[in-house]
């Protein structure tokens, strides 16, 4: 996809039904869910998507282990090596396209490539091991992504306060900080909503007249 927004009509014939997009006009976003490894991402599309989600998962090596810090997430066993894709559509015909992107330094050049059209990002974080999202944080920013954070409560990591989390990330004021249960849908849409609601107040708006 290499719009970031755009809203077509579908064709005579068009399907319809949980797989498929209606046949109104829909506003199509292109979102990343970023993030270290280990953070949630996968999770997160498989709580939100309305259809059935790709993920590329593969069984965690001896060999991966060494690349990969385990800290914290010693009960991994599978790792992202090319991307999740989820679809979620909102109210207002606005539908989402999420794209999760693996979180370590050896697939930043596919991280590049799937950027490509994206309108914003939300980046996945863990209070276990806040420090692993600053690298994520930089790649979004050097895309020129806006994004919003989201907290994943996972249920043995340390809880903070909110305010001391954003100077902990070093957030820019208008960067959406909220806290989400991966596994839970309800929370994931409002994160999500929390980064469409951020991007979208910082998007000029098309002129129509040119």
């Amino acid at each position: 996809m290499d719009s970031a927004l755009s809203s077509p009509s579908a064709g005579p014939g068009a399907n319809t039904g949980s797989m498929y997009l209606s046949g109104e006009n829909q506003t199509l976003v292109k979102l990343l869910v970023a993030g270290p490894f280990g953070v949630g991402k996968t999770t997160l599309i498989r709580a939100l998507s309305e259809t059935p989600p790709l993920h590329t998962e593969e069984v965690m090596t001896q060999t991966g282990a060494i690349v990969d810090d385990l800290a914290g997430v010693r009960e991994k066993t599978t790792t992202t090596v090319a991307i999740d894709f989820g679809r979620l559509t909102l109210p207002g015909d606005m539908v989402l396209y999420l794209f999760g992107t693996p979180g370590q330094k050896r697939f930043r050049p596919l991280w590049q490539d799937i950027a490509r059209g994206a309108l914003g990002a939300l980046v996945l974080a863990d209070t276990r091991r806040l420090a692993d999202s600053f690298e994520v944080m930089d790649i979004v920013e050097e895309a020129g992504l806006r994004y919003a954070v989201a907290v994943n409560t996972f249920p043995d990591a340390p809880q903070y306060d909110v305010e001391k989390l954003r100077e902990a990330l070093d957030l820019h004021p208008e960067t959406p900080l909220v806290m989400c249960d991966a596994r839970d849908r309800e929370q994931s849409v409002d994160a999500l909503i929390a980064l469409v609601g951020h991007v979208l107040a910082h998007t000029p708006e098309e002129n129509p007249n040119p």
